[in-house]
């Protein structure tokens, strides 16, 4: 089986995004596919909420008096709006740090209005899309009595405990890895070892899975922000179901069914492009008929993207074929 997302203008296929997904019920067994799902992958961001469990499993999170809410943030890759910039501040005035001991580095808020009031007096780490994840492995490295200086390195205790909770929750012994945009290190996975772990998310087998889960399901516009399918499907499935996108044009999720159980998906771009994402995803979900009808509707906004000019004129879609 083959899944494009083709972008069309006036009609007229421009260009074509393959994707690469897999989708298992609770007994593991692929109910779809699609590409090549053996290919190691970088999971980036789709790793959040098993970076924040390793945190929440040492008992970081309640020796800093986290609450739910900085909790999702810690899962979140969000837009740095004011909420997302607050509660990270907040986590840091709780840890008795600086902005400086981020080692996440500065970038501008994904959302645009955001970014136009930032701009004027000037980006820092907290409107960083990983600020909450930094907060946790703050969090985490005073717990260990470890020093937060250099905590983003592969070597550091704090990294050392996120990939022992890794090898646990995934059973591998060795992984390879990268460096995120964040400069944390992100590890390579393929599609099926990516919808193994989501799965696994929704279990309930794992607590400190469980509380990152629920963080998620109750706050979801903590974990992304306005406009972002993240935010929707969050807030959509209701504790049903969890999404987290990564870069790159990764993705994970948990969906809590009746008739598969507890099914994991993952989905890569092959080509990296986010425009393709979220037409991609609801494709494959619309595929195996999961989404009860109220979701349906509510994320039916995503099922055909709109592609517009610089003068608002329509001048294309974006839909997912299956092939």
């Amino acid at each position: 089986m083959h899944l494009y997302c083709n972008v069309t203008r006036g009609g007229n296929l421009e260009s074509r995004h393959e994707v690469y997904a897999l989708a298992i019920d609770g007994d593991g067994k692929t109910i779809f596919s699609a590409g090549d799902t053996n290919r190691p992958t970088c999971i980036r961001s789709s790793l959040k909420p098993f970076q924040a469990s390793a945190s929440i499993l040492a008992n970081a999170t309640k020796s800093a008096g986290f609450t739910s809410k900085e909790i999702a943030l810690m899962c979140a890759s969000h837009n740095g709006e004011e909420i997302h910039v607050q509660t990270a501040k907040g986590m840091l005035n709780k840890l008795g740090l600086k902005v400086s001991t981020f080692e996440c580095g500065s970038h501008a808020p994904y959302d645009v209005e955001t970014r136009n009031k930032a701009r004027q007096k000037g980006f820092t780490p907290l409107h960083n899309n990983c600020s909450g994840k930094h907060s946790g492995m703050l969090a985490l490295a005073q717990k260990l009595g470890a020093d937060t200086k250099g905590y983003i390195s592969y070597s550091h205790p704090v990294q050392k405990t996120i990939f022992d909770q890794l090898k646990r929750l995934t059973g591998k012994k060795t992984f390879p890895h990268g460096i995120d945009g964040c400069s944390a290190p992100t590890p390579f996975l393929t599609l099926k070892e990516i919808a193994k772990l989501f799965q696994t998310f929704g279990s309930e087998k794992y607590p400190e899975l469980t509380t990152a889960y629920n963080a998620m399901a109750k706050h979801p516009y903590l974990t992304a922000g306005k406009d972002r399918f993240d935010t929707d499907f969050n807030q959509a499935l209701q504790g049903r179901g969890i999404t987290k996108v990564g870069g790159e044009a990764i993705r994970g999720m948990v969906i809590k069914t009746e008739k598969y159980g507890v099914v994991g998906i993952a989905q890569k771009i092959v080509d990296g492009n986010q425009r393709a994402n979220e037409t991609a995803v609801m494709t494959i979900l619309n595929n195996l008929n999961i989404l009860r009808p109220n979701e349906k509707e509510y994320l039916k906004k995503y099922e055909t993207k709109q592609l517009y000019n610089h003068n608002h004129i329509h001048t294309g879609d974006i839909e997912g074929v299956i092939l």
